[in-house]
């Protein structure tokens, strides 16, 4: 095999150890862009021998949802992402919650207005509103005129001591480039005059995300950021405040954003973005995990299916590509079935009795051959299986199958509930007995077993139908033919 020039590139090593975060905001559900990340931050540092991080960005109260946490430590669980070091399970760099770390910020925040780098900022919000109206009016970039920058430092410290409220806002140089350096798309060069001098902290003393995250990042010896490419315009905000802090800054990806396949961006309006939606239906972890990986990222033999430790053997961030990947829903469950279908009929019953409920375990495996090519996902098990589990009730018309009168269709529904009652449900002797049937009678088969499949099942389209028999026994089977029967009538 002819070796691409990745597998030919020399394995980078570090000299300092790996440490990756994934810092969610519990302010809704969990986005599958959100596990994407989380995926690529664990891989990296597993492939290293490192930690992964769990930080939790608690600082925006206002937008907080109720159980969003929790959802969050259900969803990594739930896909096997596990982190080394979390709220739940502590370590030595917590607390990992940024709603308990504000005395850390608010240190911070301050030693950058003793540096000179920051200032405190008086203006109340209806100063700024009408400030953002008038260069809106002038078409002007939305920018603070630095008014509070003029004020002394002793006076603006008197001004606090005083009691009245204040933000702090990062103060940026005028008339400088400010270089990006990101891992995957290069050095990237921002304006330094296009930049707005940023809010740092808050009136409320809780931090923006840009002091949060640089403060955390260096404190939780993170070496590696890993985030989504709407991040980027922050970037210079952030390299300049690793230079004012004196500190190192990690390596940083900005990944590109998954698409839909029309190339608009994955929102709540588009597609299902919420990790919910893919338990809910009956996603196996590892078959998204499996595809997650296959975007932006390929595997040098060109495989599609692999296990996940084996993309994690051979990932690398540099290999992540800068351009928004597809996320194709059909190919997702395409490999899903695949996946599915790959299960012993042990392990498969296993995760479908949570799709099943009032299924009896017995039952469920012993379905599991009728329904395990037919399915992409664990809940159209519970679709298919729904006439075992329930009555069946439809509408008579269903039964009136085209080509057949109503008197045929009674004749083959009697018959059959005779050959039922006298020699019961056992699949080879009740095949061979409705086949001599249909033969004596001239029927078509495919009409009758078609109407024998309504009548069990109340849908036409079913597991092989004699098979399913001894999913729902012979005292309900011959109940229902009595039913089909009486809406004949």
């Amino acid at each position: 095999m002819k070796l691409t020039s990745r597998q030919n590139r020399k394995k980078e090593s570090f000299d300092f150890p790996v440490r990756t975060r994934f810092a969610p905001s519990p302010t809704g559900f969990v986005h599958i862009g959100n596990i994407y990340g989380a995926m690529l931050d664990y891989a990296f540092a597993k492939k290293n021998q490192g930690s992964f991080i769990l930080r939790i960005e608690d600082t925006d109260q206002k937008r907080q949802v109720d159980q969003a946490e929790e959802k969050i430590y259900q969803g990594l669980n739930w896909t096997g992402l596990v982190p080394d070091e979390s709220p739940e399970r502590g370590g030595e760099y917590g607390p990992y919650r940024q709603s308990e770390r504000l005395e850390i910020y608010q240190k911070y925040a301050c030693r950058l207005v003793h540096q000179g780098d920051a200032y405190y900022c008086f203006c109340t919000p209806k100063r700024l509103e009408e400030l953002r109206e008038e260069q809106k009016r002038k078409k002007r970039l939305p920018k603070y005129d630095r008014l509070c920058c003029k004020i002394s430092k002793e006076e603006a410290e008197q001004r606090v001591k005083s009691g009245e409220k204040y933000v702090i806002r990062m103060k940026i140089p005028d008339h400088e480039k400010i270089v990006v350096d990101d891992l995957v798309r290069g050095k990237v060069v921002f304006e330094s005059n296009l930049i707005d001098d940023q809010v740092l902290l808050k009136a409320d003393g809780f931090p923006t995300y840009h002091l949060a995250v640089v403060v955390d990042d260096h404190l939780m010896k993170i070496s590696h950021v890993v985030r989504g490419e709407e991040w980027l315009s922050s970037a210079p905000k952030h390299v300049l405040l690793y230079r004012y802090f004196g500190w190192k800054m990690p390596t940083i990806v900005h990944t590109a954003n998954l698409r839909n396949p029309d190339r608009s961006k994955m929102s709540k309006r588009h597609g299902h973005t919420s990790l919910d939606w893919y338990i809910d239906q009956g996603f196996l972890p590892e078959a998204l995990l499996n595809f997650l990986s296959l975007l932006g990222w390929s595997h040098p033999e060109e495989k599609e299916f692999f296990p996940f430790s084996e993309f994690v053997k051979l990932f690398d961030l540099r290999d992540v590509s800068p351009i928004g990947p597809v996320f194709d829903l059909v190919k997702l469950e395409w490999m899903n079935g695949v996946y599915i279908r790959n299960k012993t009929d042990t392990e498969l019953a296993k995760f479908l009795a949570p799709f099943l409920p009032g299924m009896a375990e017995g039952k469920i495996l012993a379905a599991v051959p009728l329904i395990k090519e037919r399915i992409k996902t664990l809940k159209e098990a519970s679709e298919i299986l729904e006439f075992v589990a329930q009555k069946v009730d439809y509408c008579p018309d269903l039964l009136l199958v085209k080509g057949l009168t109503k008197e045929v269709i009674r004749q083959m529904l009697e018959k059959a509930r005779a050959i039922v009652e006298q020699g019961g449900i056992e699949t080879e002797k009740l095949q061979e007995e409705f086949l001599k049937l249909i033969k004596d009678n001239r029927w078509n088969t495919g009409s009758f077993f078609m109407v024998f499949r309504i009548a069990i099942c109340g849908k036409k389209i079913t597991p092989p139908i004699i098979e399913s028999l001894s999913l729902i026994g012979k005292k309900e089977t011959l109940l229902r033919l009595e039913s089909a029967l009486s809406k004949l009538a």
